[in-house]
């Protein structure tokens, strides 16, 4: 039987802080424990926002915390055609439409929808989309098409749940409410997702999928975050025929207020921890491992 394959995915759009450090020591633990192997992917599917001095700022942070990872690195910039053969076939379905409104119009058309009564919203808090551009006569879509208008590729979701059936996943971890054992999928729950852009040949939920079947993975372990979103991801495995690892979903680090800590709130980074003289074992007891 071959080993059990973890990985650590992050993304190059800032440093890494104490919630990364323990998801990245929590699954080379679990990789070491079971004699398994420990992958790093970079997930730099926007060009925007990712930087190569944070990927090099991952590289240090991870072997300052004593980790080692198999080369090479999976960096997602460079497999865009693995996500596009796999949008190609999503759309061979016709599980695929594209949708040309701003998220700005996309906003009016729920502020509108909201004065009838509440508007419902994904796992996250999101509104749904209102899935207005399914409804687009073919003659406007091409239209749309041909003038180069930007557009999202979205998941036609009521299609693809039809066609897969129901769905579950067996969690090893534990969910935000405690959920364990079997759950039920509920990718409906997210709306018509955005699975593509015109720009950009993939989102995080195809590429995620995608990536994990091809490297191999046999255990995702990630943040509870996460957890709602692996119905979308057992939807697309489903859809795509690739194979289903197993699920442990982590608690998360929180800061002082009880918030999770976060990038965008600029969490303290383990390069400062580091340079005020934190060391490897400290950021393990800070995070709650031995």
């Amino acid at each position: 039987m071959p080993p059990p394959v973890f990985r650590f995915a992050p993304s190059p759009n800032g440093y890494l802080h104490l919630g990364h450090a323990y998801s990245a020591l929590l699954n080379a633990d679990l990789a070491c424990e079971s004699g398994g192997r420990f992958l790093l992917r970079i997930e730099d599917i926007d060009p925007t926002r990712c930087r190569a001095e944070f990927e090099d700022a991952i590289n240090q942070d991870l072997s300052w915390l004593g980790l080692s990872w198999e080369r090479p690195v999976r960096r997602q910039s460079e497999h865009f055609t693995d996500y596009r053969a796999a949008l190609e076939r999503l759309t061979a379905l016709g599980l695929i439409y594209p949708a040309f409104e701003s998220r700005a119009e996309i906003a009016r058309l729920i502020a509108e929808q909201e004065k009838q009564g509440p508007w419902p919203r994904d796992p996250d808090g999101a509104p749904l989309y209102p899935g207005t551009a399914r409804a687009l006569a073919s003659e406007e879509r091409a239209r749309q098409l041909q003038s180069g208008a930007p557009y999202a590729l979205r998941l036609d979701m009521a299609a693809a749940c039809a066609r897969v059936g129901p769905l579950n996943w067996i969690e090893r971890g534990e969910g935000p409410k405690g959920e364990r054992g079997t759950v039920t999928v509920d990718p409906a729950a997210w709306g018509d997702i955005v699975i593509a852009r015109k720009e950009t040949p993939t989102s995080y939920h195809l590429a995620v999928v995608i990536d994990d079947a091809l490297q191999g993975i046999t255990e995702v372990v990630r943040g509870q975050d996460l957890f709602w979103s692996t119905s979308v991801h057992r939807l697309l495995q489903q859809l795509l025929e690739l194979s289903q690892p197993a699920y442990r979903h982590h608690r998360l680090i929180c800061d002082a207020a009880g918030q999770k800590l976060s990038k965008s709130t600029e969490a303290t980074g383990l390069r400062e921890l580091r340079a005020a003289g934190v060391t490897p074992a400290e950021v393990r007891r800070r995070v709650g491992l031995a």
